[in-house]
């Protein structure tokens, strides 16, 4: 299993994972949109899509989106999307993703690593402790709709 950086050649099989990702939130299928979406994302440089490859199949990805703190003065990373096929689960693949994402953080010199994920993802309620992420209980989250 190789992990890399995806590319605009990766653009038709990312697209195909990306949209089995979003079927899991239970998001209509649109494969047109979801293309143009990543192709804008890795195009435009505005997010960093991590893939993870075997046997020349694009089995899990994960892509991040740089922040920064006002209060630390420096760069952080939203890791917004994790995902991997279910057949290749359990194979350590969302480590080696997640631990790709660290050392991006490593790299440009940012001060977190941060997600979030819902209060009934069993799957990612047990994965984030286990490669050191904390969980926040001092903190509310807002959001608004427009």
């Amino acid at each position: 299993m190789e992990i890399r950086l995806a590319t605009l050649h990766d653009l038709e099989s990312l697209t195909l994972i990306f949209e089995k990702y979003r079927d899991f939130y239970k998001k209509t299928a649109d494969y047109e949109t979801a293309k143009s979406f990543l192709e804008e994302r890795i195009s435009r440089n505005e997010s960093v899509i991590y893939i993870a490859e075997t046997d020349q199949k694009i089995v899990g990805f994960t892509q991040l989106y740089p922040l920064f703190s006002s209060t630390r003065m420096k760069k952080l990373w939203l890791l917004n999307d994790l995902y991997v096929e279910e057949e290749y689960r359990q194979k350590g693949i969302s480590v080696a993703l997640i631990d790709r994402a660290k050392e991006l953080c490593r790299e440009t010199g940012a001060c977190q690593l941060s997600l979030e994920t819902s209060k009934t993802n069993m799957v990612g309620n047990n994965l984030y402790p286990k490669t050191d992420f904390q969980l926040d209980t001092e903190s509310n989250f807002y959001y608004w709709v427009p």
